[in-house]
Formats: structure tokens, C-alpha cells, sequence
């Protein structure tokens, strides 16, 4: 089985945390962290800036690893490099998503995560609660 590797944002402001729902692809309507592939001789943090600012037009500081989630999808493995990210510059703009919300602590489970994102958010929330 291929495996892929991703780089996700997880972007806090003032105590929410910005998600985004895909609007394009297999998994069209599903909710994730922003961010994408992983290119040859890109390092995760620089797939994360160059992904989020081809995807949402802004600037971003990627800070420390949350947590690599391993995940087997039906037709391939992803390997998740998630990285906590505060906005640097710019105003958010969904270039590629159909949607985007700020969610608290509390939402977190308001929205129909993918697989793989869903495993992040309970790790987070075993984290903080």
C-alpha cells in the first residue's frame, strides 16, 4: 500500500481552532486541518507554509509537532505531521474549500472530521480535558 505524507495546521486565535471543510476530490465535505502533500525535498514545516499559502492566501508560523497520526484509508496509508500555526500575515481566503470555521474547545466535535483529523482531535482532547 502507497503511503502519503501530509503536513495539517492546527491555526489557534484567542483560544479557537480554525478547520476547514474540503470542497473538492474522494472526500469532498469532509472536515480536516488545512494544509497537504508533502513534495521530495520539502521538510514538513515548508510543505505547511507553501500549502496554506497556495490554500487559504495567508502567512503562517509553524510551531511544534502535535502529533504524527498514522491512518490506513481503503486505497492508500497517510502519515498526518500535525503542527501547531499562528496567521503571520495575510486574511484568509478559501481558495480551495467549500467551507472553513473557528472552532472552541467544545465544537471540536461539531463537525464531520475525516478519518485521519478525527484521530487528531481526540488526542487533543485528551490533552486538554
Amino acid at each position: 500500500m502507497k503511503t502519503v505524507e501530509v503536513a495539517a495546521a492546527v491555526i489557534g486565535r484567542g483560544g479557537m481552532t480554525f478547520a476547514t471543510q474540503r470542497g473538492y476530490g474522494e472526500f469532498k465535505d469532509g472536515w480536516e486541518f488545512p494544509g497537504g502533500k508533502i513534495e521530495p525535498g520539502e521538510t514538513p514545516q515548508q510543505a505547511l507554509r507553501r500549502e496554506i499559502e497556495e490554500e487559504l492566501g495567508i502567512e503562517i508560523v509553524v510551531g511544534d509537532l502535535i502529533d504524527t497520526v498514522e491512518y490506513d484509508y481503503p486505497e492508500f496509508h497517510l502519515r498526518l505531521h500535525c503542527f501547531r500555526a499562528e496567521i503571520a500575515d495575510g486574511t484568509i481566503e478559501l481558495r480551495e474549500h467549500e467551507a472553513a470555521r473557528w472552532l472552541s474547545a467544545e465544537e471540536l466535535e461539531s463537525v464531520d472530521w475525516l478519518p485521519a483529523d478525527r484521530e487528531l482531535v481526540r488526542k487533543m482532547q485528551g490533552e486538554t480535558g
